[in-house]
């Protein structure tokens, strides 16, 4: 099981992993009370996604010990011991600001860039399963994998809780991280529109997608994705003569 995980509340850097005391309502962890779920999602296909505008320091301190996040991690592979961990999570976020689900195939490590595409093969079974890696951890001791319980089941390790193997990166997220800017949130789509019209006008020819999403009856104007850094900055201040306060917003929040 996941180990010492705790401690992550320590790192300022990894503060979406411990944002509230309910992470931790359990002392021990433990495993759903039913297995019909499991399977109701597929392994990930590995694709190229913006760097997580959380969860990727360039270093942070757990336990006494300074790790670095790997900048390129292309060609990666390692071999140590994988765990798993439970629903001791199960609906709390990740290090990358995701909510953590049992039951999607998912996993934390120590130093991968997230979210990175890995394929973890069981050593002494050769069995094999593609993650996500969303969150980090496992600090303890020999081990460089913590794998949702999906993952762990699919790999037959939910009984015995670590197993031998090698970890290997399939697809590294992009450089940059990005973000959305929503612009305004109506319950009249006219004036969803309206805005979305006037925000075009301001910024020009900048590239930027403006787009009118609605969710909960509820018609939200947003920007993006945008790149972190400058561009964002710059889209940001061009709305700033309108009175336009832009709220920059994650992926996991759209």
């Amino acid at each position: 099981m996941r180990v010492a995980l705790y401690l992550t509340a320590l790192s300022i850097f990894l503060s979406a992993c411990s944002s509230t005391p309910s992470r931790y309502q359990h002392k021990h962890d433990f495993v759903p009370a039913s297995k019909e779920q499991v399977g109701k999602y597929q392994e990930p296909t590995p694709r190229e996604e913006p760097l997580s505008s959380m969860g990727n320091p360039e270093s942070y301190v757990v336990l006494g010990k300074r790790y670095r996040v790997t900048k390129n991690p292309k060609g990666y592979k390692e071999r140590g011991e994988a765990s798993w961990y439970g629903m001791k999570f199960h609906g709390h976020q990740t290090s990358n600001g995701e909510t953590y689900d049992v039951y999607q195939f998912t996993a934390a490590h120590k130093s991968l860039p997230l979210p990175s595409y890995v394929k973890v093969t069981r050593l002494d079974t050769n069995e094999s399963v593609v993650v996500r890696v969303n969150d980090r951890g496992p600090f303890h001791a020999g081990r460089i994998i913590d794998l949702s319980y999906a993952a762990a089941i699919k790999l037959g390790i939910d009984k015995i809780g670590v197993a031998k193997v090698e970890v290997e990166v399939l697809q590294p997220p992009k450089d940059e991280s990005e973000r959305w800017l929503q612009v305004g949130a109506f319950k009249n789509k006219d004036s969803a529109l309206a805005l979305q019209e006037k925000v075009r006008e301001q910024l020009g020819n900048a590239g930027w997608p403006i787009v009118v999403t609605h969710k909960n009856e509820i018609n939200r104007v947003r920007i993006g994705p945008v790149p972190e850094g400058n561009s964002l900055q710059q889209v940001i201040q061009q709305l700033e003569p309108l009175n336009i306060k832009a709220i920059p917003l994650a992926a996991h929040q759209l």
